[in-house]
């Protein structure tokens, strides 16, 4: 490896858009392998971090759990294995999503029909405040 292709934390951080507290913290959990140390004790990052790390902000930007995320890079290590075990995480995480997708636009039928409820006027006629004050509703 050459000593042009590696990267300070700080260069990995604004390479991958991650903080580096967030990588610091990625390396502690074991996420992220920890890098060689230069001469200097700075970290020195490879190209295959920046991908693992990629990797790692993408799988959270689509909501998996830090655990999911290790298992979805132990599997991709064992590149001829059947890719089963792949889909049913994603399936299963698919599912959690769609649930909160549900949750979330029962939230906001509820909150549309609070607002519709609104006819201006003062604090102590607010329709708004008296339906918050009200038993909650199971949504």
């Amino acid at each position: 490896m050459k000593e042009l292709s590696l990267l300070r934390i700080g260069d990995l951080a604004a390479a991958t858009g991650t903080k580096i507290v967030t990588i610091r913290y990625y390396e502690k959990i074991g996420l992220l392998p920890a890098p060689p140390r230069t001469g200097g004790n700075y970290r020195a990052y490879s190209q295959t971090h920046q991908e693992r790390l990629s990797f790692i902000r993408r799988s959270r930007a689509l909501g998996f759990t830090l655990d999911e995320i290790r298992e979805l890079l132990d599997l991709s290590a064992e590149t001829e294995r059947d890719c089963a075990a792949v889909d049913r995480l994603v399936t299963s995480h698919l599912a959690e999503v769609e649930d909160k997708i549900a949750d979330l636009q029962r939230l906001a039928s509820e909150l549309r029909r609070m607002k519709e409820s609104c006819r201006g006027g003062t604090i102590d006629q607010c329709r708004i405040i008296e339906a918050l004050s009200l038993e909650p509703v199971t949504l």
